[in-house]
């Protein structure tokens, strides 16, 4: 049986080591590995992942099965100061997907989200990565796409999407 709960500071290590086993799977064939590297360091060090939650609003929730967390996901209510939850992360162990771990972390985002009064859920993804269909799947729309450009010329293009909450 797959559990939600509410991640803290302790889980932080938690989050980094799911991130660093699945990011090389799902962004592998996309990103460089120098591009690979950079985007983890800056995204997922202790200090960005506190950043982020103390003071910019994420909150973090874990899916676990047993005492094994199988992915986590990352959002923001009132994102831009719409009624709209932004998804920022979800990230499952390779090995873990197709359990139903994902669709669950969703559900539970869609469930904060409604409480907190939003009307959306909105996230990006880049343009190449598999888990477009998952979004599909899950009722998300493309409404655009968005080119994100980082330090070192590093580029993100992203697909930006939204679901309609009912």
């Amino acid at each position: 049986m797959i559990t939600i709960t509410e991640a803290t500071a302790d889980d932080f290590g938690t989050i980094q080591d799911i991130a660093y086993k699945t990011w090389p799977v799902v962004y592998g064939e996309i990103l460089s590995t120098a591009q690979l590297q950079y985007m983890l360091e800056a995204f997922y060090s202790v200090e960005t992942l506190r950043d982020n939650t103390v003071n910019k609003g994420h909150h973090f929730i874990l899916g676990s099965e047993g005492d094994l967390c199988l992915g986590f996901a990352s959002f923001q209510h009132h994102y831009l100061g719409q009624k709209v939850t932004r998804l920022h992360k979800i990230y499952l162990l390779p090995e873990a997907q197709g359990k139903g771990a994902g669709k669950l972390l969703v559900d539970a985002v869609a469930n904060y989200a409604k409480l907190n009064g939003s009307t959306v859920i909105s996230l990006n993804v880049n343009r190449f990565n598999s888990a477009l269909s998952f979004y599909e799947k899950l009722g998300f729309e493309i409404v655009g796409e968005e080119d994100i450009v980082l330090e070192h010329g590093y580029l993100m293009e992203d697909y930006m999407m939204e679901k309609q909450l009912r």
